[in-house]
């Protein structure tokens, strides 16, 4: 049996072709080549197009089989990863009514602030452990709120993933982890909040049937099985957000193990087996893949909004022309500390770790006759690093002390420097492993379609690399200098 993994990411869609039995990647394919844009109509706010969503998704199908090394007949289960925490609404015809409010865009914290406290700070911690934020049941009010006959003609409210498998399928389900990601499931209860239902005045009708991760979320029809060549009937058999599905593409998947990535936001995410929360609501907390009323598997999520996406525009800044690979080699020819360069990377909206400040993006102590593009290089990928390092720290605080960090080998950890300041930074060694959302998503389906176990995931993973600190004392030095500037743009 072949598996089918698609990973809606912010910037593009990828696709693995996995072989279930060998736990091999048969073929990949990314669509679009350019990073997808994210429209930002006023500031702070972001939003996607949901269709062209499911236009770039059949693309990469596509590209996959063109590669012409399966028989694209032999899928026989799909698995979806998808952006967390954004919002799609939909008419009685399964029309999406308007843009995605996507997981960075701001406008909706005043109304997740409003929540939190009208419904009281300790309720919400104890059963959504999270406060309601600019999650999806804010920009869901939000909408009702600026858009009332949009709300009003919506029959459907659904998580990005949940939309890409209804195109599928025409089946519209969601499950226990995505409505935590939403902060509209009561763990207590273990059923959708009616405290934040009734807070909102939200139509109870609009939450898609509920069923596990792993489970049929729906079937291809034959009209899209026909134009993307695949069978009728293909079941959808596992959807999750791209942080907890990364967490599965690495194996952890028990209390204590942690993962990081670093694509356009930058993520520590660790496993528990308790219902924890942080006091100030740094931290996120989520049903993890195989959380379940009997077994409690709890996800802390850190999110740094500006992490890929700030490497990107000091390349349109510093290095329009070059890849990200010529960045990388000059990097590495400027010392530890970029001699002096600081870069603040917040500037993609409100970060939740910063108590949902927009604090922005900054360069300080730039030097105009001794600092090059290659300063800008490293003291950039130096920056994304200390705000992993200021996250961690919080992480610390909540009882997270991992002996190792496993991460995907791509995006920013294909950056030797960027990966020696993380490490550096945060003082925890960094296993690199050959994983990514697609294939994670490849493997979630054959868990869905119960051809493989959780246990099966230890042999999918090949080790690539384990780095340990080496530099601290000269990180620590910069990082104070950066701490201190951050500080300084907080009061």
């Amino acid at each position: 049996m072949l598996l089918l993994g698609i990973d809606l990411g912010t910037s593009s869609v990828k696709v693995t072709v996995m072989d279930a039995g060998t736990l091999q990647v048969i073929a990949a394919a990314r669509y679009p080549e350019t990073e997808a844009p994210i429209i930002s109509l006023q500031a702070g706010w972001a939003e996607q197009d949901p269709e062209q969503w499911w236009k770039d998704v059949q693309q990469a199908i596509l590209l996959a089989h063109a590669t012409g090394k399966y028989d694209p007949k032999d899928i026989g289960a799909i698995g979806i990863s998808y952006q967390m925490h954004g919002l799609v609404l939909v008419d009685e015809k399964g029309n999406s009514l308007r843009n995605s409010i996507i997981w960075c865009d701001s406008r909706a914290v005043p109304y997740g602030e409003q929540a939190f406290q009208a419904i009281g700070e300790e309720k919400c911690l104890t059963t959504l452990l999270n406060s309601p934020g600019n999650f999806t049941a804010a920009k869901l009010a939000w909408v009702k709120d600026h858009e009332p006959a949009i709300y009003q003609r919506s029959a459907r409210m659904m998580l990005p993933g949940d939309f890409i498998a209804f195109k599928l399928t025409n089946t519209i389900t969601t499950s226990p982890a995505a409505l935590s990601e939403g902060v509209l499931w009561d763990f207590r209860k273990g059923s959708v909040s009616q405290a934040v239902i009734n807070h909102f005045g939200f139509d109870k009708d609009l939450i898609p049937a509920i069923q596990d991760v792993f489970s049929t979320h729906g079937m291809v029809t034959g009209e899209v099985a026909a134009s993307l060549k695949l069978r009728t009937g293909i079941p959808v058999t596992y959807k999750a957000g791209d942080q907890p599905n990364n967490a599965l593409s690495l194996n952890v998947m028990r209390p204590g193990e942690v993962a990081a990535t670093a694509g356009t936001s930058g993520v520590i995410y660790g496993v528990t087996d308790k219902l924890v929360f942080d006091k100030q609501s740094r931290l996120n907390s989520f049903a993890h893949v195989n959380h379940c009323n009997t077994s409690t598997r709890t996800g802390v999520l850190l999110c740094i909004n500006g992490c890929g996406i700030m490497n990107r525009m000091v390349r349109q800044l510093a290095g329009a022309g070059i890849s990200y690979e010529t960045m990388n080699e000059q990097a590495a020819g400027i010392p530890v500390g970029s001699d002096g360069l600081t870069i603040l990377p917040f500037g993609n909206g409100a970060e939740r770790m910063l108590n949902n400040k927009m604090a922005g993006s900054h360069i300080h102590y730039l030097d105009l006759n001794k600092h090059t593009p290659a300063h800008f290089y490293r003291a950039g990928q130096e920056g994304i690093a200390f705000a992993f390092r200021y996250g961690f720290d919080i992480m610390k605080e909540n009882g997270m002390h991992p002996a190792v960090i496993r991460a995907g080998r791509a995006n920013m950890f294909l950056s030797t420097v960027f990966t020696e300041a993380f490490v550096n930074a945060t003082g925890v060694p960094v296993e690199l492993y050959e994983a990514d959302g697609s294939a994670g998503a490849a493997l979630g389906a054959g868990i869905g379609v119960q051809y493989l176990q959780e246990a099966d995931l230890k042999g999918a993973q090949k080790k690539l690399a384990f780095i340990e600190p080496a530099q601290e004392f000269e990180y620590e030095e910069a990082y104070q200098r950066w701490l201190h500037l951050l500080q300084r743009q907080l009061i």
